[in-house]
């Protein structure tokens, strides 16, 4: 090779390598020029060049090797979350928790994806996203609703930090809509057979995992149990049952054909209620204002009780044609109005529109300082039809004027001093901001020794409010000496050999470090099927304390 080869070499190297860096290579070789490099008589003269340029060519691959490295490291999946209710979507992410891919394993899934641009954005943003078109689409608004969030890694103990992370979040997502729906979690690793049936049946893995446990329990087939959304599977393990039921379809035809009713201009709503006793489904049926209510054994289909009555919340019936309509700004108008308040003023604003007996009503509800107000008013006039007022206690209060807020370290600071210590010395130091009769003020809390201080400190001038003392008897105490915590995933082991499990095998397995009389303890929880363990751990020598396992 010549040195014109070389440095075609080069150049291609680094063109694909790092674009548009080729100049400044060249040139810091070049600076090499003047160095003076011993040769022997049988060496030609410009051999010298060669070299630096090979030891240029050599960095250069090198640094597109530890490119590549970073690239590839980037698009490597390492964890695969799913989320479960009916539809299921699963979601690939890198070591960043940065989001690979997006799958919606089924049409419903499809439906609450919609067109959502979730590649390339966090876990955390995507995972929000998803949940909220969820609640969005229906999914999560009973109390009987199920999501199921399942993580796939090889890495346990970033799976299981990743379960809690994810738990957390939909749990808060879920509180802030006020959706009683509950959330199942657990933690996968790879397993090529359930993986092949999950892919089989358009189901993701955590599914997948969720029905092998039931499975265990009767004689059940697996695409059997993959029709059933996550609600009636978290009911079926709860309650250990080994028979199959007749699922959300067959419970709505045996209530429409009892009705004697048809899907022209029906709407209804089936909640499976599995694990209670005797276990059914409820089914509602809205028809023209008229509602229909049954209840359907799970197992046999039989009829257990039906009832008909007016629907007062129909909400399908519209007014009578040519009927005006106030409209949303009309109503709100009115209703602040007769508060004597206006928009700027009030916080929470909300307005819905509704039927009534067909009567078309808006719901307006809205805040001042800590007072709520709720007024339903005549979609057809704007006649006040309901006021109410009631005194909230400052729950939904105003915020202090800017300014006059001074924050929370100076709440901090202020306890401190008035306790004497500095935050170095104290423990599980804790400041919360709040609001009490529309007074801003900080709860700080801490521990110093065995002692408990607790003051509520005035948000707007620092006065202190409320101020409390108590000794606990080493309850928040003496650290273990180095070396001498065992760690929690070594507490989660302890517990789940001594129950004769994997982490596979288990749902909702969590570990929490705390102290008891100066001792410091993992407390462990898990579920199996319907049952729950709790363990106590010793996280200083791993002995089992305490167990207690409680079947629901």
């Amino acid at each position: 090779m010549n040195e014109q080869d070389l440095m075609q070499k080069l150049e291609t190297a680094v063109t694909h390598a790092t674009p548009n860096q080729l100049d400044g290579i060249l040139s810091r070789c070049q600076e090499r020029k003047g160095t003076v490099i011993p040769m022997t008589n049988n060496q030609p003269k410009k051999h010298w060049l060669r070299y630096a340029v090979a030891a240029c060519l050599s960095l250069v691959l090198i640094g597109a090797a530890a490119g590549g490295f970073l690239l590839h490291q980037a698009r490597t999946v390492t964890s695969v979350v799913s989320l479960d209710v009916n539809p299921s979507i699963q979601l690939q992410v890198n070591s960043s928790e940065k989001v690979l891919q997006v799958q919606a394993l089924n049409e419903e899934a499809r439906e609450v994806l919609a067109d959502m641009p979730l590649e390339g954005t966090h876990l955390n943003v995507a995972v929000n996203a998803i949940v909220g078109s969820l609640l969005q689409h229906g999914y999560l608004d009973s109390i009987s609703s199920a999501i199921l969030i399942s993580v796939e890694d090889q890495d346990q103990q970033r799976a299981a930090k990743l379960q809690q992370e994810l738990t957390d979040q939909v749990g808060a997502a879920l509180l802030n809509q006020q959706s009683q729906a509950s959330i199942l979690s657990q933690t996968l690793t790879s397993d090529q057979a359930l993986q092949d049936q999950a892919a089989q049946n358009n189901v993701s893995l955590g599914k997948a995992a969720l029905i092998q446990t039931i499975r265990q329990n009767g004689d059940f087939t697996f695409d059997q149990l993959a029709a059933l959304s996550v609600e009636e599977l978290s009911q079926m393990a709860k309650s250990q049952a080994s028979q199959m039921p007749i699922g959300r379809d067959k419970a709505l035809e045996i209530a429409k054909t009892h009705a004697g009713l048809t899907d022209a201009g029906l709407t209804w709503e089936v909640d499976p209620e599995l694990d209670e006793v005797p276990p059914h489904y409820e089914v509602e049926l809205h028809l023209g204002g008229q509602e229909y209510e049954y209840k359907i054994q799970a197992y046999t289909g039989e009829i257990l009780s039906n009832d008909s009555r007016q629907d007062d919340d129909d909400d399908s019936a519209a007014p009578p044609t040519g009927t005006t309509d106030i409209g949303t700004e009309k109503a709100k108008s009115i209703a602040l109005e007769a508060a004597g308040v206006t928009a700027s003023q009030v916080q929470n604003l909300r307005v819905e529109r509704d039927y009534d007996d067909g009567r078309l009503e808006y719901e307006i509800e809205f805040y001042v300082g800590s007072t709520e107000y709720d007024y339903v008013i005549s979609g057809v006039d704007g006649t006040i039809l309901q006021q109410d007022v009631e005194q909230e206690g400052g729950s939904h209060t105003t915020q202090p004027s800017t300014g006059s807020d001074i924050g929370a370290e100076k709440a901090k600071s202020i306890a401190l001093a008035h306790a004497g210590f500095t935050a170095s010395q104290v423990q599980n130091l804790k400041v919360e901001k709040d609001y009490d009769d529309g007074q801003l003020e900080y709860e700080v809390e801490f521990y110093a020794g065995t002692t408990e201080y607790d003051y509520t400190i005035s948000g707007t001038d620092g006065t202190i409010l409320k101020q409390d003392k108590e000794e606990h008897g080493g309850s928040q105490t003496t650290q273990p000496s180095a070396g001498s915590d065992i760690g929690a995933e070594k507490a989660q082991s302890i517990a789940l050999s001594d129950a004769g499990f994997t982490a596979s095998q288990v749902q909702n397995l969590k570990a929490e470090r705390e102290y008891d009389d100066g001792r410091l303890e993992y407390q462990v929880e898990f579920r199996v099927n319907g049952t729950e363990y709790e363990y106590t751990i010793s996280a200083t020598d791993g002995a089992i304390l305490e167990k207690d396992i409680d079947q629901d």
